[in-house]
Formats: structure tokens, sequence, C-alpha cells
């Protein structure tokens, strides 16, 4: 299970007496985490999430608090934090930064089809109109640079054929860094899988775990939830699916001209991420009992992706 803070019970009435929500019935810890320790928590007012940050620098929690407060303003269906009698939404609980959000309700869907493909293009143009006229400045710790840097460091533990493949991988990221970073931006979610999105049949009610959001180009968080949503299981695009989301989100945001020259490279630098981070996941866990997702799923991605047949829906 991937809590990696246990918490009593009598600790836990002591954190949640505070938000004024009753007595507490119930509580477990979530598996699925593989950065944070997040626990369903159940109170006689009603169904929560409590997260407690293990990775990150504490002073980025400010953001995150921000953020979903902007997209719940919007009327987005996300996890906003909850406010204790204080008045504060950031606090400690076991020596950790601690959020209390509502728990949204819906399922994860393994199987995606067209509808809902459509509703995570929205969704994800929602966030980026929300954001884009006053951007929340954040630098990911997983971005261009991190990519590079870590790409040299684990080329050398790569068979033959994955360290090419990653090879021509990084030296598209630094030949096309300049242009990647000036292209639109907002803020996005920047892990927005299959597993961070709930639905009750096709309709979608809720976004989760924002613990990755940042600020930057608004592509690439549409090339990260494309390459989740409408890869096959091989890891090929779904056509179908693929130009179902596209298509929803650009109509409600176009894409420019430079977005349209980039889709290409920027699903394979979304590859590239969580191929590395998945790697870098996988060494540091190695032996303990934590979900780790399969690095290789990645690898296998970004070599279907060397050619794209989906572009964007652009209109000069």
């Amino acid at each position: 299970m991937s809590v990696f803070t246990p918490l009593s019970r009598p600790e836990l009435e002591t954190f949640l007496a505070p938000y004024g929500l009753g007595r507490l019935r119930d509580f477990q810890g979530i598996a699925a985490g593989t950065e944070n320790s997040n626990f369903f928590i159940s109170l006689e007012q009603g169904e929560f999430v409590l997260t407690l940050v293990e990775r990150g620098p504490i002073q980025d929690l400010p953001y995150f608090v921000e953020l979903l407060d902007v997209l719940h303003e919007a009327n987005l269906p996300v996890p906003y934090a909850l406010r204790a009698s204080d008045g504060v939404a950031l606090r400690e609980l076991a020596g950790k930064p601690a959020l209390l959000q509502p728990r949204l309700p819906g399922k994860h869907v393994k199987e995606p089809n067209n509808q809902h493909c459509v509703q995570m293009g929205e969704l994800i143009s929602h966030i980026h109109l929300a954001t884009r006229d006053h951007v929340l400045e954040r630098k990911t710790d997983r971005g261009l640079d991190w990519m590079l840097e870590e790409g040299e460091r684990q080329i050398g533990q790569l068979g033959s054929e994955a360290a090419a493949l990653l090879r021509a991988a990084l030296d598209e990221i630094s030949a096309h860094k300049a242009q990647i970073l000036a292209l639109p931006r907002a803020n996005l979610h920047a892990d927005l899988f299959r597993d961070n999105a709930m639905f009750e049949g096709t309709h979608l009610t809720g976004v989760i775990d924002f613990y990755n959001a940042c600020s930057g180009p608004m592509l690439y968080d549409l090339a990260i939830s494309l390459n989740d949503w409408c890869s096959d299981e091989a890891g090929a695009l779904d056509a179908p699916r693929a130009r179902a989301m596209l298509g929803a989100y650009a109509g409600l945001r176009p894409f420019t001209a430079a977005e349209a020259e980039l889709w290409p490279v920027m699903l394979r630098v979304a590859c590239v991420r969580f191929w590395l981070s998945r790697l870098v996941a996988a060494q540091a866990f190695a032996g303990l009992d934590v979900l780790i997702h399969d690095p290789a799923e990645f690898e296998r991605r970004l070599a279907l992706r060397q050619k794209v047949s989906v572009a964007l829906p652009f209109a000069l």
C-alpha cells in the first residue's frame, strides 16, 4: 500500500475536530498514490480525502491551495482545500503538511471511449482558460531541464536500443527547448491520467491530484493527457479518441500555428517525462511495498510516437 505515513485514530480525531464536520466514522489508506499518503475519511457530515504531502518543497503548497481555489471558483470539479475553524487550509499532521478536501463522486475509467475523451478535452481547456490571463507561476521540478539532466543519468543504465531512443529524444528536446517554452501558457494539471479523473457513465464528475500542477505551455498538458487517454493496449494512438479529445479542446481554445507545428514533438516530450520519472521511482522504491508504474510503458509509447498521424485541428 502506498501510504508512507500511517495514522492512528486518536491523532486523526484531534486533527479533524477544528473542521466542525462531526464525528469520525471511518478512515482507510488509499493504495493508488505513488508520491503522497492519501486517506479516505468518513465523517458525520460527508466523505473526504486527507492528503499528507510527502514529496516536494513545503513552500509550493500554498500555490496548490490557491490554484484549486481559482478552479473551484470557475465551477470546475476539483477537490479544493477545506478551511478549519481558524480559516487555515494548509495544516500539519504527523509532522507532514496536510490538506483535507471533499471526496468527489464517480469512478476511474479503465477503458475510455470517444465521449470520455471529449469530456477530458473540454475539462483541460477549461483549466487553461480559467488561468491563462492570470497565470499562477510555479516551475515544475520535472521540466525540460530536469529531463535533460535525468536523461543523461539514466541513459547509461539502459540497453542499447532504449538508450538510442532516449538519446534521440533528448537531442530533440535540446533542439526545440526555446520554441516549446515560447508556446502559449497557462496553469497545467500536468498529470491528468485516467486514474486522476472520475466519471459517472460518460459524465466527468471530478479531477484529482494536482500536486504536479505548474505553469507552462498548454500544449504540454494536453499531450500528457492524450498520451494516456488515447493510447491502445500496445501504446499506439487511437485516432478516433485522439481526434475527439483534440476537437473538444479546440472548440473552446483554438490552437496556434506554433502549437500545430510542435505537436508531434510535444507528444514525445510528454513520453520522456514519464518514462524518466517512472525509472526514478522504480529505483527509489525498489523492494518496498509501494505502487510503481511500469517505466517500459512510456518507452514503448515514445517509440510509437516517432511518427504521429493525428494532427492538431488547426485552421489558418
